[in-house]
């Protein structure tokens, strides 16, 4: 995995609701949240790269001249190569209002080389050199923020390195002259090595992770009508104990993006870190869904007699619905029917701890289909309903199911006269769990992205409603295959 995957991973997972959220900010309508145990994992997966990266440090030959027992000698250090770099200890943590600190302790390099003497008399002496660094600390900071875009921006800010000690240990005959300059040597080495760690790890954030961080989508479209706005709300906010990155998370109709008639709500995430990731996914996001595919006219479902399984015995048409309204089978003897179901508003979830329901106002407007096939109006009904909700997350995607549990019924209009709607209550019922809400559970059952990478498996996933919010909170993996896990909120 590169090094810029890694931070990726790191800010990817770090979208989420901050707990002090500016003044007069706008609301976000999802919510993700990076504890530490998840930074921990990013800086893990990340080290044995890093470790990488900075193995591409370039020691330069050197030479001098020194005087010695034996003389003025002129010195050259040669074919410097780096056998072993190893991090053994590191660790991130958050800045607040800042963005993150990566600091590494403890690192030491093994490097290899060749020298070669020269006296006065150009009598010359070579041989072999190993040099020892121990006690390297780096220090950088990444400064976390938000382009003009909605896109997620990383930038270093201040990097220090030090080197502690730097033994050279010389082999060959004659190597003990090196104890002569041995100090100039090593302070040589030390500056050499130095000043390449910051710029080498502010050109993989820069050159890498920053032109990757661009290219993240902040829009998912979901079909031909709508799409998701994960753009972020502004830099993200970081607290002591998680970083923060607040996303839009609004539904929109492609064609033609209005404004919501409501506001996202306040969300006030619960300060539990035992997982690297928590998402807040606000009703605000679900509720836009609504607002879209009601504006666009696609909330309208039609029912028509093939449609129904042949073992029911009330049939969409005349003869059938005449047993139970005389007048509709005079009026039009032994003709198909045709229901059109559609939503009078948009259907608004409501979340509290421990509950999802939905309670859609529709008007069902019942059609006699004519010899030739137009369409006379029979009656109109509306029908007040209430659903349970079940929301699962399933290979990086949110999905539902609905289940109705009351549908109350009233006659709006009639014409073909009076008739007590009790009568159709057997048969609205049906049509509606039977024909009606299986169309409605396929689309749910598409469900909608989150926003994260690819490769990137979650497991121990906990899931559960809140006030005006789900939380849903796992840890993660980087892996190369695709996830198939599901986990569903009762």
């Amino acid at each position: 995995m590169a090094f810029s995957h890694i931070i990726h991973v790191t800010l990817s997972l770090a979208m989420c609701l901050s707990v002090a959220a500016v003044a007069g900010a706008v609301n976000p309508g999802f919510v993700v949240r990076l504890t530490q145990k998840g930074l921990d994992y990013a800086r893990q997966e990340g080290m044995d790269v890093l470790q990488k990266e900075l193995g591409k440090v370039h020691i330069p030959d050197f030479s001098g001249s020194t005087h010695s027992p034996v003389g003025k000698i002129k010195y050259s250090f040669y074919g410097m190569a780096i056998r072993n770099f190893q991090l053994p200890s590191s660790q991130i943590s958050p800045v607040p209002n800042v963005g993150l600190k990566l600091s590494i302790s403890g690192a030491f390099i093994e490097i290899t080389g060749k020298w070669r003497f020269k006296t006065k008399l150009h009598i010359s002496f070579s041989g072999g050199f190993d040099v020892k660094v121990q006690g390297l600390s780096i220090s950088v900071g990444l400064q976390l923020g938000s382009d003009g875009a909605g896109r997620p921006t990383i930038a270093p800010s201040d990097c220090s390195c030090h080197i502690s000690d730097v033994s050279v240990h010389v082999s060959g005959k004659f190597g003990w002259l090196v104890d002569l300059f041995k100090h100039n040597v090593e302070n040589a080495l030390r500056k050499a090595i130095e000043g390449q760690i910051c710029p080498l790890v502010k050109n993989a954030i820069t050159s890498k992770l920053e032109p990757l961080l661009q290219t993240l989508p902040v829009t998912a479209k979901i079909d031909k009508v709508a799409a998701i706005d994960y753009s972020l709300t502004g830099p993200p906010p970081v607290t002591s104990e998680c970083v923060d990155v607040q996303l839009k998370g609004e539904f929109f109709e492609m064609s033609h993006r209005t404004p919501p008639p409501f506001s996202p709500p306040s969300l006030s995430l619960p300060a539990e870190h035992n997982l690297m990731i928590y998402f807040g996914i606000s009703d605000y996001l679900f509720n836009t869904a609504g607002f879209v595919y009601h504006s666009a006219g696609k909330l309208v479902f039609n029912v028509t007699d093939n449609m129904i399984p042949k073992d029911f015995s009330i049939r969409l048409n005349t003869s059938s619905f005449g047993t139970l309204i005389p007048q509709l089978s005079k009026m039009y003897p032994d003709m198909l029917m045709k229901l059109k179901i559609s939503s009078n508003s948009a259907p608004f979830l409501d979340i509290k701890p421990g509950n999802l329901t939905i309670s859609p106002n529709m008007d069902i407007q019942a059609y006699v289909i004519l010899p030739n096939a137009s369409l006379a109006p029979a009656f109109l009904l509306n029908v007040t309903t209430t659903a349970l909700a079940k929301v699962a997350v399933s290979s990086g995607r949110i999905v539902g199911n609905l289940e109705l549990s009351r549908i109350q019924m009233d006659l709006k209009h009639s014409d073909v006269g009076p008739f007590s709607v009790v009568i159709l209550n057997a048969a609205v019922n049906y049509y509606l769990s039977h024909i009606l809400l299986p169309q409605v559970n396929d689309i749910l059952q598409k469900g909608y992205p989150l926003p994260m990478l690819d490769h990137l498996q979650l497991t121990d996933v906990v899931i559960e409603p809140r006030e005006n919010f789900i939380l849903f909170g796992a840890d993660v993996h980087y892996g190369e295959t695709e996830d198939n896990w599901l986990v569903e909120l009762y």
